[in-house]
């Protein structure tokens, strides 16, 4: 006797052989339809896979709307958060975790990012930096224009990480250095700042690619910034990096206004 296998197979397949009508009757409708209609339908479904695929991206870009505030400790980063919350200036300390709020831009859409505002602390700041850099559609690095020239050392060495790791993201994110705290007689100009941060950066560069590599081959962050056998400037970078003046504390003491309308104006940029 032939098993249930066998009488399957005769039969046609099982399921395959059920349909198989069907299939060949599609087939036969297909060869004699009109060249010109099929033409219009291979069309119809490209452009509608191209939809698809356009909302995927829309949507990836519209999952990463943080705006990660970064920089030393007594940068000015948490005031300036409070700044662009609420226009006001209020005292602050030293913080050992983030802070984050809806920022609604100033613009007609009435969009908003996620302002994050991240601890300044040398011991902190690489985890926080971690922990929120694959959702930063722009990063904020705040600097101190007046203890600059005695910092510049440690500003240098935290910007090249914030800079190796922006780099390394699928999505790069846009990246601003605000030079805070212009209302101070000593401040130095973002000019100036920008220039005496290339040269700490080449710098760094340098001691950096003479140092044994590690031995996590898992990185896939660049070896180092800029071009090699030149002189570092950030326009070399493959992200933006743009400069402004700012002050988050105002020009007449703490009833003054702020002075982050450049700032707010970028902000608006990335909404």
């Amino acid at each position: 006797m032939a098993s249930a296998d066998s009488r399957r197979v005769a039969d046609g397949g099982g399921a395959g052989g059920t349909f198989q009508p069907y299939l060949d009757s599609l087939r036969q409708e297909l060869q004699q339809t009109d060249p010109t209609l099929l033409s219009v339908v291979v069309a119809v479904l490209a452009v509608l896979l191209t939809l698809v695929f356009w909302k995927l991206i829309r949507s990836r870009r519209s999952s990463q709307r943080a705006v990660l505030l970064v920089g030393l400790c007594d940068s000015g980063k948490t005031l300036l958060f409070v700044r662009l919350l609420t226009g006001l200036y209020r005292d602050t300390q030293t913080s050992i975790t983030d802070s984050c709020a809806v920022y609604r831009v100033n613009n007609n859409r009435g969009n908003s990012l996620t302002l994050i505002d991240l601890p300044g602390h040398e011991s902190l700041r690489l985890q926080f930096l971690e922990r929120f850099k694959s959702s930063a559609r722009a990063i904020v690095f705040v600097v101190d224009s007046a203890a600059f020239q005695r910092e510049v050392k440690d500003v240098a060495e935290f910007l090249y990480q914030v800079l190796i790791d922006s780099m390394g993201l699928k999505n790069t994110p846009s990246f601003l250095i605000a030079c805070n705290k212009q209302d101070i007689a000593m401040a130095k100009s973002a000019k100036l700042i920008q220039q005496q941060l290339e040269k700490e950066l080449n710098t760094l560069r340098v001691t950096r690619s003479a140092a044994p590599s590690t031995l996590d081959s898992s990185s896939t962050a660049p070896a180092q910034l800029g071009k090699k056998g030149k002189e570092f400037e950030f326009s070399q970078l493959p992200l933006k990096v743009e400069f402004l003046e700012c002050s988050a504390k105002g020009g007449r003491g703490e009833v003054g206004s702020a002075d982050i309308q450049d700032l707010e104006k970028w902000l608006a940029k990335m909404a």
